[in-house]
């Protein structure tokens, strides 16, 4: 429900924040809240894209407790939704032909298009470049994450997740101005599905060894089995 309502209490339980930080994060207007009385009122959907922005800032241990809160919310366990399983065949490219950011949003947004995850590409590049405009997605050295601002129920056909490697790297808006090499591109026709997998996806990338693995793949089958490890690895420690 893109429109559920949430009180303080529930806000501090979905994020992991104490009630206290979540009140005065509200308080000073840093985190989108409206105030009836006493009380702080939340929209779920606020709250998330709220989320999102901070996500290149959160540690892996922030992301889990995250991760842990919104399968919890939602009644999800750790293995019911892999991300790993959200890349279609033929849904990761290395190299990736692009040179630009808005050539690799536009080539990774035709990767989901050949899939036939995509409806309405021109729409779907436009939502992930608007939300490239807020905040860039780099999250971690050498890795970005782009994504629309929310889900995409009529854009495409099911939620799904592909990558592209650039050996060259480009620029893509890191906050220390070096160079992105690996993309993930997210695209959720679900508001429960897509901050789940962008903390997810965020933890694997964190996590250094495996994103040195990631930089270095050799091609489209050694990275998609890297995520997929990594993922295994998370899931048996939940």
């Amino acid at each position: 429900m893109p429109h559920e309502k949430m009180d303080a209490q529930q806000v501090a339980a979905y994020v992991h924040l104490d009630l206290r930080e979540v009140r005065k994060l509200a308080s000073r207007g840093q985190m989108p809240a409206r105030k009836v009385g006493e009380r702080f009122i939340f929209t779920k959907a606020e709250v998330d894209r709220w989320v999102e922005r901070e996500i290149h800032e959160l540690d892996a241990d922030r992301l889990e407790r995250i991760e842990r809160g919104v399968r919890a919310h939602h009644g999800m366990a750790a293995g019911e939704l892999e991300v790993a399983a959200l890349i279609p065949d033929g849904g990761v490219e290395v190299p990736l032909g692009a040179r630009t950011c808005d050539a690799a949003i536009r080539r990774l947004v035709a990767l989901g298009e050949a899939c036939g995850c995509v409806y309405a590409p021109d729409d779907v590049i436009e939502d992930v470049r608007g939300r490239e405009d807020l905040h860039s997605t780099a999250v971690a050295p050498g890795v970005a994450l782009p994504h629309p601002p929310g889900p995409l129920p009529y854009d495409i056909s099911e939620s799904f997740v592909v990558c592209g490697l650039s050996p060259a790297g480009i620029p893509f808006g890191a906050p220390d101005g070096s160079l992105t090499h690996l993309f993930a591109l997210v695209c959720c026709k679900e508001e429960r599905t897509q901050l789940h997998v962008l903390a997810r996806l965020a933890r694997m990338v964190r996590h250094a060894p495996t994103r040195r693995q990631l930089l270095a793949a050799a091609g489209a089958e050694a990275l998609r089995a890297i995520l997929h490890d990594r993922e295994r690895a998370l899931i048996d420690d939940s």
